[in-house]
């Protein structure tokens, strides 16, 4: 899921983040890629929205991935939080992606 502007209480962006997401959740998406690359700001609403996701997906056996926080604003919130240390974070969609494949493993002889 691509997030573009802010995700912030006012003028209801968090909103429709949340009603989103819990679409998602209620159709049976358990891995989730939010992309925040084009993420402008973030409040505590916005972070609040993400942490509960992570934690429903978590509790659900599946899990949440960042790509491309490209600075700014948003990027020193997340950052501050520690949400980049407790939710994987990628530089691209392809090596997210591939992150939520199972490890391969090796056969013993």
């Amino acid at each position: 899921m691509d997030l573009q502007g802010r995700a912030t209480i006012s003028d209801g962006e968090c909103d429709l983040l949340r009603v989103k997401l819990e679409e998602l959740l209620a159709s049976g998406v358990r891995k989730l890629l939010l992309n925040l690359a084009e993420l402008t700001q973030v409040d505590s609403a916005g972070f609040s929205i993400v942490a509960k996701v992570c934690v429903t997906l978590r509790d659900q056996g599946g899990d949440l991935r960042f790509v491309g926080p490209n600075g700014g604003r948003a990027l020193m919130a997340f950052k501050v939080l520690r949400l980049l240390d407790m939710i994987p974070t990628f530089d691209n969609e392809k090596e997210a992606l591939a992150s939520f494949r199972p490890k391969s493993s090796v056969a013993q002889a």
